[in-house]
């Protein structure tokens, strides 16, 4: 497109609303209107340029209210993630979808299926929060491009109609106009004004770096959501949940099959009433002796693998410490930190059954289970075996009436046990559960009897590694310092010209115009020049005034 000349001799990008150097409107607008100072005139691409497809992208994200809109969107998606626990932070070994469905019913099921269960790890949201970062950086480029070419490119003598159509504007017409200025211009450098000077006039400014304000804002935000995103490469966040049972030894989840964890020994400790706190022991009261967490840890062994690693073969570790994992006070290593989140107490571990005659009631044998890795069958000696035909850990009867399991962890086993004597070579068939016990094939001569329960305690832990921490953190303060820059600093200028014998006077600033003013009055008091008046204030009073007169 064609640049635009002004009389001035500038050339100005097509779009331009007034001249950049000395400000001649170059738009048709009412000669009574005030400019729109909010970037200079400037033209922005966006505004100006709409052949293309390319243009069409740039002014659709350009847009403030896309912006906006963009960030609704994102905040309504992140709200309605925190209804229901992220998968992440469900139990383990059990089925998402079944679990939502049970736990939260039609809703639970519609959140999963929706695919809210994973909210903040899914492709949509992170697309979301590119968009967002593309319309911050386009919509920075579209405005402070041309704003900083404008403020760079002014000239100290303005065009009359620039200074007219300022919000703050007044003429004055004095004997002494030499002194009248030299004065100004003295007590504008003492109010820490950069004044120029040119021919006579003076443009005295001060605080143009807080117009940048907004953007620096846009780059600590564009920082903090490019830190958001990296979270989705794999390496650069881990926040994985871990259990881990006393005496087991497991792969820490996120290491890449480097480290392993062995827990030694839980310890839960609970406040215990005594006589030297009241308020305490009335809290143990109302809740109940032994209640109240004082401490829980696991003390732990942490392992790394050492050699190559073989597919199917059992790893070769070698110990690198023991640490007491404490809530906040995690186990670190490599980058890596273990926290102290969970725990269950007195989970099953081993349960044994006694074969046993009905009618004598003499033991044949003991069978010890174990509920994590239990044998087909069991030798008892003597021609005595019993076979675990079916196993359920976490015992339930489905929709159609048959045994099923709800998950892998033993909160109810249950057994279906073929058992072998002497004189039963054919077998007997036998289901059992807790204090449930049911012989589908008719009466058997013998039984399994429940001897003895095992438990453990299992340990909750919390695996993190946080690569983008340092981004977040710089990008959380560079959008601070831009906040400190745009709100508590104003940009502001003012204009001196001489004009056929008379002295104008502008002033504008991008807020805080009571300040402004009563910095006025404090510049020209004493010189005998006019008080610039408020352009806007006039003709809303003005305004008021012919509604009144109307209404009489």
């Amino acid at each position: 497109m064609e640049q635009v000349k002004c009389e001035c001799g500038h050339v100005n990008p097509h779009g331009t609303v007034f001249c950049e150097s000395c400000g001649k409107p170059l738009e048709e607008q009412g000669e009574k209107s005030l400019l729109d100072m909010r970037y200079e005139g400037s033209a922005r691409r966006s505004q100006t340029y709409k052949r293309t497809i390319v243009d069409q992208i740039w002014a659709f994200f350009s847009s403030v209210k896309v912006g906006v809109a963009l960030i609704v969107i994102t905040l309504i998606a992140s709200v309605i993630g925190t209804i229901f626990p992220q998968e992440m932070y469900i139990p383990p070994n059990v089925n998402p979808a079944d679990y939502y469905e049970e736990q939260y019913g039609w809703a639970g099921k519609l959140y999963y299926e929706l695919g809210f269960n994973n909210l903040y790890g899914s492709w949509w949201y992170i697309l979301l929060i590119a968009l967002i970062g593309v319309s911050l950086v386009i919509c920075s480029l579209d405005r402070v491009v041309p704003l900083y070419r404008a403020l760079k490119r002014q000239g100290v003598k303005r065009h009359p109609h620039f200074l007219e159509r300022q919000r703050l504007f007044g003429v004055s017409r004095i004997s002494d106009m030499d002194q009248a200025v030299a004065l100004l211009k003295e007590r504008l450098a003492k109010q820490r004004y950069r004044v120029r000077e040119e021919d006579g006039h003076l443009l005295a400014e001060k605080g143009r770096f807080s117009r940048w304000g907004p953007y620096v804002n846009h780059v600590g935000l564009i920082i903090f959501l490019i830190g958001a995103m990296l979270r989705s490469v794999p390496g650069m966040y881990i926040d994985e949940v871990m259990w881990v049972r006393e005496g087991e030894t497991k792969e820490i989840p996120g290491t890449n099959g480097q480290y392993f964890l062995k827990s030694e020994k839980f310890i839960f400790d609970t406040y215990k009433k005594g006589e030297d706190n009241e308020v305490f022991n009335a809290a143990i009261d109302r809740v109940g002796d032994g209640m109240i967490a004082e401490n829980y840890q696991t003390n732990v062994v942490l392992y790394k693998r050492v050699g190559p690693t073989v597919a199917g073969a059992k790893p070769e570790l070698e110990k690198v410490k023991e640490y007491p994992i404490r809530v906040n006070e995690p186990l670190k290593f490599d980058h890596y930190a273990l926290y102290q989140v969970d725990f269950r107490l007195n989970e099953p571990k081993t349960m044994s059954f006694q074969l046993t005659d009905k009618q004598s009631g003499k033991t044949l044998g003991t069978v010890a289970i174990d509920l994590y890795d239990p044998k087909e069958t069991y030798n008892l000696g003597n021609g005595y075996r019993v076979e675990l035909l079916s196993y359920f850990p976490d015992f339930e009867f489905d929709e159609d009436g048959n045994p099923s399991t709800k998950s892998r962890v033993p909160n109810n086993p249950a057994f279906v046990f073929k058992m072998y004597a002497p004189d039963r070579p054919e077998g007997e068939v036998s289901f059992v559960a807790i204090q449930q016990t049911l012989e589908p094939f008719g009466d058997n001569k013998y039984k399994m009897a429940f001897a003895e329960l095992e438990t453990r305690n299992v340990s909750g832990l919390t695996v993190r590694r946080d690569f983008t921490l340092w981004i977040l953190g710089v990008g959380g303060a560079i959008f601070m310092f831009g906040l400190v820059q745009g709100m508590y600093w104003n940009h502001r200028r003012i204009w001196v010209q001489r004009v056929n014998g008379e002295l104008w006077i502008a002033a504008h600033t991008n807020k805080n115009w009571f300040g402004l003013k009563k910095e006025l009055h404090r510049l020209l008091d004493g010189t005998g020049l006019t008080m610039p008046a408020d352009r806007l204030e006039e003709r809303k009073q003005a305004g008021q005034g012919g509604q009144a007169h109307g209404t009489a």
